[in-house]
């Protein structure tokens, strides 16, 4: 290879858009062909002086946009001749815009800067000659590998609390959505941590699919450079498609499929070589002592230094429930699974009879009844295929990424999360069995084609059965997983009052053992998806429903059936003295209450950082224009709208021909700052009731900068809404559900368009999860009845039609 660029960067060129080679092949040649580039810029050095060629360089992985580490090694010659040589090779790297990591260094300087930085030496580890005197590269290998074996049992340590620091600072790449593929957990950082403990003769790492896993995430992140032609190892979600259809891949939902199980891999080869090391490391510091005794934990299952494994007695080929049983008593005993105990099972044992013994069945709950325990044993079953050989179906969630803000895990890990929420309300249901179960199973349906929880309650069905629950049992689960949305999405979006609502709900759960167990499913669902799916509010509304439906199972009638309208079975002392004096004034009337949130299922501690909340109720003689005013006037004082209840309370013993008065009650929060004062508040909605206040003029500039925001955070613009009828919502009004992404003055617009409709918003419930609100407003007709259905589906469009504009 020429010395001169030209000829470099022409051949490296052809080699980066040529089809003929991708993956290892490719980053060998690229690194051959920069070896040679190199070693005619340094030219002949003579003795003492070499080229080398460290960190992923080092290795041979050239990513397209890699930077070149590199290390001028000499004898402690003249330091202007070796400036010469070091000028002579740095330069032309500059000039054809190559990131250049270097450094000009004796042995002993090599020496103190790994004594003094463990980055540094694991660089070294790798170190490779490229030009120049080949002995000094060779006595620097040796010398290095040396070094660290005997260092070993100070560096390990070190480097182990290393890779903890950095996977607290990127989190685990399995679970990301634009995952860092260098410095996440289960990422190339961390298979060079690996290698180094490999190096280290102390233990070694899993061999089986590391490589491969390796690999993945290197073609990934070549893939990654060539389509955006800049370095870098963050996955941003505007990258993803394209870069998912250069590897040959369908979607980016695919690519981040392939990433996740690589990292998975990685992940768990980590686990098992550290725990490798600590186990040595600690040997070392004893007295030579005898091996510890196997201490029997069930039958055919013992403990062997820490971990746990199938007795020498244990007939695998001939025992299916083996492996679950030693699970369940690691799960249960809070020890690890062996890694070569868990191949020997996945490779030797016979599959489970279908439908499942009694005996495995109570193995597996009692699997899933170990709490956070279950987590590790779950992740190791599953690294070796014992999971999908269990349930087949498991396949379909494993390592399914979730795109969506609230959900912080992966489907597969969010499944078993929810098992683990679920184990603290095992006390409090009939059949702790088939809350475990059922919190396995709530998400299966997903990367189905349809309804996740209708596809989910037919697969749960099937696995009830393989699993031999009897036919009552199984019904059950298929009905908690079927309905397993049900409590959550009915209490935040549907109006409690509304008879129709808790006789729909009833209906669909048919009993107060299966509610109960919808209940605790509820809360360890949203509990194990982040903290933006549960609240104490959230949990309050859930448990009011509950309560209504608990009664209406027990033969009561639900609140509001025999009056023929929506109306409360009785205001608080609070909402009544706002609307006695909003008649009394004619005008509006405001409180303002600030709050924290409440820690939920025992978390204690501080609320987290972040806006001020508060509960805002206002109450005014019912009018045209209520809503959109007062929402209008709470986008422009900043206040997001986390929640929000509208109704219509009666006269309540003022003249029968008095108007209603409107009551909305607001949890909301200052973007930034404190809450203004209530006075301003009204001061502010007065005006726009009259017309005074330009709300729409106001609101235009916010909502504009808004959306400009989103689309450069998302690389695009956001979802269009989607605005439906929701069938059988209610006998006495129609509900209108609206899903949009929440910006500034949605809740305006969505009420202004209502208003324009000349329909009548009798009550309304209004959520927001994440970036989406999710929204429901029963309204009537001019006569005060619901609309017909064509009219109904008219004013879907329409509203859909506004808020897309």
């Amino acid at each position: 290879m020429s010395a001169e660029p030209g000829g470099y960067a022409a051949a490296r060129l052809r080699l980066l858009t040529g089809e003929e080679r991708s993956g290892p092949p490719r980053r060998a040649a690229l690194a051959e062909l920069t070896d040679a580039w190199l070693a005619g810029l340094l030219g002949e050095a003579g003795r003492g002086v070499a080229l080398v060629a460290v960190g992923g360089y080092g290795r041979g992985e050239l990513s397209p946009r890699s930077d070149l580490d590199l290390l001028l090694l000499h004898d402690g010659r003249d330091p202007r001749a070796v400036a010469g040589l070091a000028d002579r090779v740095w330069y032309p790297v500059w000039d054809q815009g190559i990131a250049l990591d270097h450094s000009v260094r004796t042995l002993e300087e090599v020496r103190r800067a790994a004594a003094d930085d463990l980055r540094v030496q694991l660089g070294l580890l790798d170190a490779r000659h490229v030009a120049g005197d080949a002995e000094l590269t060779a006595s620097l290998r040796a010398e290095q590998l040396a070094r660290w074996r005997a260092d070993a049992h100070r560096r390990l340590p070190e480097l182990r609390e290393a890779a903890q620091e950095r996977a607290g600072r990127h989190g685990e790449l399995r679970f990301l959505l634009e995952p860092d593929l260098k410095e996440a957990r289960g990422g190339l950082r961390d298979t060079t941590a690996l290698r180094a403990v490999a190096a280290s003769w102390l233990a070694d790492a899993p061999r089986e699919g590391l490589e491969e896993a390796r690999c993945a995430l290197l073609d990934v992140r070549d893939a990654l450079h060539l389509a955006t032609g800049r370095p870098g190892d963050r996955l941003a979600l505007q990258e993803q498609d394209q870069v998912a259809g250069a590897l040959g891949l369908p979607d980016a939902d695919a690519l981040l499929r392939r990433v996740y199980e690589a990292a998975r891999v990685i992940s768990y080869a980590g686990d098992v070589t550290w725990r490798e090391v600590g186990r040595v490391l600690r040997s070392r510091t004893m007295r030579a002592r005898r091996p510890a005794p196997r201490a029997p934990l069930a039958e055919g299952v013992v403990e062997q230094d820490g971990e746990v494994v199938p007795a020498r007695t244990a007939r695998l080929e001939r025992d299916p429930v083996l492996p679950l049983r030693t699970a369940a008593a690691a799960a249960q005993t809070g020890l690890p699974l062996a890694r070569p105990a868990v191949r020997r099972m996945a490779a030797v044992a016979p599959p489970l009879p279908v439908p499942w013994p009694a005996e495995a069945r109570e193995a597996f709950v009692t699997l899933l009844g170990a709490g956070e325990a279950t987590v590790g044993v779950w992740e190791a079953l599953d690294a070796e295929g014992l999971v999908t050989a269990l349930l087949p179906d498991w396949e379909r969630v494993r390592c399914r990424p979730q795109r969506n803000a609230v959900h912080r895990w992966t489907v597969d890990r969010h499944l078993v999360e929810t098992v683990v929420r679920a184990r603290s309300h095992v006390r409090r249901v009939g059949r702790p069995d088939l809350l475990l179960v059922a919190a396995l199973l709530h998400d299966i349906g997903k990367g189905g084609p349809g309804d996740h929880s209708v596809t989910g309650g037919a697969i749960a069905r099937d696995l009830a059965a393989r699993m031999g629950f009897e036919a009552a049992d199984t019904a059950v689960l298929a009905t908690l997983v079927r309905h397993h949305l049900l409590l959550v999405e009915t209490a935040t979006r549907r109006d409690l009052d509304d008879p129709a609502t808790v006789r729909t709900v009833a209906g669909a759960v048919g009993d107060t053992g299966t509610l109960e167990l919808l209940h605790a499913l509820t809360e360890a669902d949203a509990l194990a998806t982040g903290p933006a799916a549960w609240s104490a509010w959230r949990a309050g509304l859930v448990a009011d429903l509950v309560g209504r439906t608990r009664a209406v199972l027990a033969g009561e009638p639900p609140h509001g059936e025999e009056g023929g309208r929506l109306a409360r079975p009785g205001a608080g002392a609070e909402d009544e003295r706002l609307a006695r004096e909003a008649r009394r004034t004619g005008g509006p009337v405001l409180s303002l209450h600030t709050r924290a949130e409440a820690p939920v299922d025992g978390e204690s501690g501080p609320p987290a950082p972040g806006p001020v909340g508060a509960e805002l109720r206002i109450a005014l003689p019912d009018r045209p224009g209520v809503l959109p005013a007062a929402a209008g006037v709470l986008a422009l004082h900043r206040l997001t709208v986390r929640a929000a209840d509208l109704h219509t309370a009666g006269p309540s013993g003022a003249a029968p021909d008095e108007a209603p008065v409107l009551l909305l009650s607001w949890r909301i929060a200052a973007e930034y700052g404190s809450l203004p004062g209530p006075d301003r508040l009204r001061a502010d909605l007065v005006r726009a009731l009259d017309g005074s206040l330009d709300v729409p003029a106001r609101l235009a500039e916010r909502e504009a900068a808004h959306r400009r925001a989103h689309r450069a955070r998302r690389g695009g613009g956001a979802p269009p809404p989607r605005v439906t009828v929701a069938p059988a919502g209610s006998r006495l009004a129609t509900v209108i559900e609206v899903r949009a992404q929440d910006a500034p003055g949605l809740l305006y617009r969505i009420g202004r368009a209502l208003d324009g409709a000349g329909v009548t918003v009798r009550s309304a419930r209004v959520s927001t999860l994440g970036a989406d609100a999710v929204d429901a407003f029963y309204v009537t007709g001019p006569g005060g009845a619901p609309l017909p259905d064509a009219e109904a589906a008219g004013l879907a469009r329409e509203l859909e039609r506004a808020l897309g504009g």
